[in-house]
């Protein structure tokens, strides 16, 4: 099921086509969604309606839904699920609260002024995937941020079940959150009707959140019309794991990811013959008594492996060769290894640090760069929901000693246009 691979070069094949698996462009999928983006910008309402009945359900039973029916499903709603919903929205706030920036003033004795302003977007879109995928932690991961950062307005779009409805646990979250509004569509037609705006569905000025490949595709083909987080490709995680690890916790967190789709891709890194035997024996047991069997043999098959090294610098160069999504770090020190593996989405460390932990309770963000983008992209956070704008005011005597060096620069560029209005105002 899932391959071991020694590092002496024959690794790079196999990390090749790992890369390799998300960034094929699907050309009949991107004329699909240009079609739809582009009848979504005309017909509005319209079309985003006619979509959604035959792409999700020909009878939705709303398209924006009712404040009353998103109270009624967080007090129907099993209360032990909503503890612990409540539970983890305490651990996530907790987390995003630290990163609130403030803007700045600095000012100086001849009165002059310049700062920072910091802002939340006036309206963001939150895309859900309310089928089969239905993931209310995204709610939580998306919305907190967004509140924090100041957001005026939460606009929720995910579509509708078989029969219809919305699903329930997603109405829970967003009442949890305070989510503003909530339209029963999906799909390109729900990211068109965000970034253009329709009669009913407010514009918006970012969409954040996870969807199927037309999703994606919409978003990236709107981007510059409105703001994104990410192009996310599929789900990655990373062990790194010396001969003090369990095979049987390492072998559980592979499949943890595993699971989510076929192009997951579930890596192990250690210096140790014996755990990745071990391990590798770990996931045919285990494998066998989990519902998404078939999703993770092929997601193992096709994109997992344990590679055997011979050291721990060779795991940490190798893994921050990867950057991947999630890494996770089962070591005798693993605390060592903050400073040491620095490219990753999100790091865990310790054998009691598994990746569901991040997913859905401890408070860092779950929103994670893929495909090796965590070399440049950080996780969601409040940021992510902020606009900075600068501010200058000037006295007259302070621009005339500045004037000489302004004009110098100007006219090196030749804009002298730019040197002009300096010097028109102290022509005499």
């Amino acid at each position: 099921m899932i391959r071991i691979i020694k590092a002496d070069g024959s690794e790079k094949e196999f990390l090749a086509a790992m890369k390799k698996r998300s960034g094929e462009v699907n050309a009949e999928v991107e004329k699909t969604v240009r079609a739809i983006i582009d009848d979504v910008a005309n017909r509005k309402d319209e079309a985003v309606k006619e979509y959604t009945a035959r792409f999700d359900c020909p009878n939705a039973e709303y398209y924006r839904v009712p404040d009353s029916v998103i109270n009624d499903a967080l007090t129907e709603a099993d209360p032990e699920f909503v503890n612990s919903m409540l539970n983890a929205l305490e651990n996530i706030t907790a987390y995003h609260e630290k990163q609130k920036q403030n803007g700045y003033m600095m000012t100086d004795a001849s009165g002059c002024i310049i700062g920072q302003n910091v802002r939340g977007l006036d309206k963001v879109g939150l895309y859900v995937p309310g089928g089969t995928a239905a993931y209310p932690s995204s709610v939580l991961m998306n919305a907190v941020p967004a509140k924090i950062a100041g957001v005026g307005e939460i606009i929720m779009v995910t579509p509708p079940q078989k029969d219809g409805k919305p699903n329930k646990d997603i109405l829970v979250a967003a009442a949890l959150c305070g989510v503003d509004k909530v339209f029963l569509c999906g799909g390109a037609q729900a990211v068109a009707a965000l970034a253009f705006g329709t009669e009913e569905i407010p514009k918006v000025s970012k969409i954040v959140g996870p969807g199927n490949i037309f999703v994606t595709t919409a978003k990236k083909l709107l981007y510059g019309t409105v703001d994104i987080d990410m192009i996310a490709g599929p789900s990655e995680i990373l062990i790194v794991a010396d001969n003090t690890a369990k095979p049987k916790y390492a072998a559980a967190d592979l499949m943890s990811q595993a699971e989510h789709d076929r192009l997951a891709s579930a890596v192990m890194i250690t210096t140790d013959e014996a755990v990745a035997q071990k391990t590798k024996e770990e996931i045919e047991r285990q494998c066998s008594e989990l519902c998404r069997k078939e999703i993770i043999e092929e997601s193992l098959k096709s994109y997992g492996a344990i590679i055997v090294c011979d050291s721990m610098d060779k795991a940490c160069e190798l893994a921050n060769e990867i950057a991947p999504e999630h890494l996770e770090v089962l070591a005798a020190n693993p605390l060592e290894y903050i400073g040491r593996l620095v490219n990753c989405g999100s790091l865990f460390l310790g054998e009691y640090a598994p990746e569901p932990l991040g997913d859905y309770y401890a408070g860092p963000n779950h929103v994670l760069p893929t495909s090796g983008t965590a070399r440049f992209f950080s996780p969601l956070s409040v940021d992510s929901f902020t606009k900075k704008s600068n501010y200058i005011y000037y006295t007259s005597d302070k621009l005339y000693t500045a004037r000489e060096d302004i004009v110098r620069i100007a006219n090196r560029e030749g804009l002298t246009a730019h040197a002009n209005s300096i010097t028109v105002r102290f022509d005499g």
